[in-house]
Parts: C-alpha cells; structure tokens; sequence
C-alpha cells in the first residue's frame, strides 16, 4: 500500500477531478432517465453492445442474429476480454454478467484516466496531465466511460502501454498490447505504438522518435505494476526486452483473428467476413463521405452535414498541431491508427465520436492551452464543459439509436 501512496497522490488531483465529472453525468443521466421512465441503469449495462458482451460472457460464442435483408449479425465479431472479466466477475460475486461489465468499466475508466495522467504529464508536466485528464472526461461521448462497452478498458491498457513505450518499458508494453488486441480491433494501433518505437530502437534512433526512455520525475505518478524491475537494465536486456515485447505485442489480436477464422471455417481473413456481416468494413472513408454528403440534401439535415465536417477538420487540425508540437513518435503512430480506423470505417455513423474516444493524445495540444489559463479561469472552462457534456450524453443515451 505504501508503494502506491506516492503515485496516488500524484494523480489525485487529476483523478479526483475525473471522477467528479464522470459522477455529474451519471446523476444527469438518472434524473433525465426517470423524467423519460427509463432506467439509466438499464441504459448504461443492457443496451446495444452491452447486451452482446453479456451473451458471450453467460452463453459463449456461437451467437448470431439473422436480419430480414440477408446480415448476419455474429457475436464473434466482439473481442474476448471484457467478457472473459464479465464471467470472473460472476463466478466469484453474486454480480451478474452486466453488473459485472458495469464494474469492469468504472474501474477502468479511473485506470485510463491515471494512464492518460502518465503520458501527457511524461511529456509535457503535470498540469498538462491533470488538463488531459478533465478533457477526457469532457468528451460530449464521455457518458460511454461508464457504459459496460470496451472503450473505458481499452483505454486504461493503451494508455498504460504507450506510457510503457515511453519510458522504455517495452516487456511491459508488448504485454499491455497484447490485452489491447484482445479488447478491441484497434488494438493494432497499440501494437503499431510498440512496434515503431522498438524499430526506432534497433535502428539508433530511439531516443529521437520516444522522446525519452529514462525514468522521469513523472515515474512517480505510476504504480510500482506498470514499471520494470529493473530502472536500467544492461543493453542487453534492454534489447531482449524489446524484442520480446515485440513479439508478444500483436499476439493478442492475431489469436484472436486467426481463431475466428478457424471456428468460421474461412482461414485467416475470416473475421472481415463476420465484420461484413455488420457492413463494417474499411472503405477509405469513402461510405462516410457520402453519408455526410446526403445531409445537404435538405436545409435541416445541411446543419448537421456543416457540423460533421467541422467536427472532422478538428480531428484532423488537432492532430497535425500534436505533429508540431513534437509529440513522440509513438503517441502520433497510436492516434493516427486509432483516427484512421474510425472516421474511414464503412458504417455505424454514429458511433464515430465513441471510436475516436481512446485517441486521448489529439486532447494534448488541447489541454497545454488550458494548462497555461489561471486555475480559476481554466475550472469555469471545464466546469462549463462538464455540465453540456452531462446533459448531451443523457440526451444522447436516452436516444433510440446505438452509440
């Protein structure tokens, strides 16, 4: 317990204040819910993909749902981890499956949080972290971080392994990629993280494309857990470490991928057949180009296709201003994936801004412009924020419509 005081009380500041944000939305959530005669709770642990993380946590794989225009809609489509601690959950607790996802969530949304607290303050200072922190958890999706979905404990392990790549921890990093691959497809784009920054390793310039692999001052904000044994081991180490944290990092998804393609009898590329199942895919961008070219079909529907591609600019602005400012090579290789694979998917619309929610690094450039306000002035910011946020994922949640 000792060992964990120090890093707690590091991030207490940042974590505080997530979890005072995250709690206003869930108080929004259930007063709105029960003006509608819903249960928030409902809401939150038995809807859209909760329901189908659930079904393999209680029933196993095998699932699927046949839809009068010819999809199928299979359960293998949904990766195996956070079902897999849905079943722990209820084996040894009187929890049941959903109760369990919804356990599972909040305790990984303050895990995340505390890893995006790492890296943004590895990189750029403490205040720059708390910042983060509260940006993150004023996403107007950031009511999905308490939902019993994957993307709370998604982010909790990428955050945690690009803070790993960060501070040359690479064993660790590879094993944190590796539980990615096996929460979410774009898992990859953690492994891509660990992979690009073992190259740089191997080929001389580490140092330039991590920034950093000593133990900064910003070590003591995390758990002794997350960081290797030894502060500096032997070159030699260092490069067997790598190479294995390497290795492992993809092991995760790859399993996962290949063993869908064994159970559906269609080899390697049979997981893109069950994707397709969903019409999901990846296009390009092209689906999503034109589905926001339809909304100037009409004057209506003309705002909301204005809103779209200002809300993508921003994606694409904050991006390239994180590029100049000098962001590691690894955070900007994990945020371009992350980025890539959600606006160029071929369907699902509107689950757009919940898949770009793990890419925490766009906030960065975000959070050194809070960071630099005076508190007070910054605490009305994100005060401000948080209070349209509570309200629009209560909105949002209360819609008919998956997020």
């Amino acid at each position: 317990m000792t060992d964990l005081a120090a890093p707690l009380r590091r991030a207490a500041p940042a974590l505080l204040g997530y979890a005072a944000v995250r709690t206003l939305g869930l108080v929004v959530l259930a007063v709105w819910s029960a003006a509608r005669g819903k249960s928030a709770y409902t809401l939150l642990t038995a809807r859209w993909d909760a329901l189908w993380y659930t079904r393999v946590a209680d029933l196993g794989y095998g699932y699927e749902v046949r839809l009068p225009n010819g999809d199928v809609h299979s359960n293998l489509a949904f990766f195996p981890l956070l079902p897999w601690l849905e079943r722990a959950l209820h084996a040894i607790s009187p929890l049941s499956y959903a109760d369990g996802g919804f356990v599972v969530s909040l305790l990984a949304s303050l895990a995340a949080a505390w890893g995006i607290f790492a890296v943004a303050e590895h990189v750029y200072g403490r205040r720059a972290g708390v910042c983060a922190v509260l940006l993150w958890a004023v996403l107007p999706v950031g009511i999905v971080q308490s939902m019993a979905y994957s993307e709370s404990l998604f982010t909790a392990l990428a955050a945690w392994s690009l803070y790993a790549v960060l501070t040359g921890r690479r064993l660790t990093a590879g094993t944190l990629a590796l539980l990615a691959g096996l929460t979410r497809p774009v898992g990859l784009a953690v492994v891509a993280a660990v992979w690009v920054a073992g190259i740089a390793s191997f080929t001389g310039c580490g140092s330039r494309a991590v920034r950093s692999t000593a133990v900064t001052p910003a070590a003591a904000a995390v758990p002794s857990f997350v960081r290797d044994r030894s502060a500096a081991p032997a070159p030699s180490a260092r490069g067997w470490r790598c190479a294995l944290g390497m290795l492992i990092a993809p092991l995760g998804a790859a399993g996962y991928v290949l063993w869908v393609g064994h159970r559906t009898g269609k080899g390697p590329l049979g997981y893109l057949d069950v994707q397709a199942g969903w019409r999901n895919g990846f296009d390009g961008g092209a689906a999503f180009a034109r589905f926001v070219g339809e909304k100037f079909m009409s004057f209506p529907s003309a705002l909301a296709g204005v809103g779209l591609i200002v809300g993508v600019g921003l994606v694409l602005w904050l991006y390239v201003v994180g590029v100049r400012q000098g962001q590691p090579l690894p955070l900007l290789v994990y945020t371009g994936v992350v980025t890539a694979l959600a606006l160029c998917a071929s369907s699902y619309f509107g689950s757009k801004p919940r898949l770009l929610m793990p890419a925490f690094p766009l906030l960065f450039p975000l959070a050194l412009a809070l960071a630099r306000l005076r508190t007070s002035r910054s605490a009305w910011v994100v005060g401000g924020v948080a209070v349209a946020s509570a309200v629009y994922g209560a909105f949002w949640l209360n819609g008919s419509g998956p997020p």
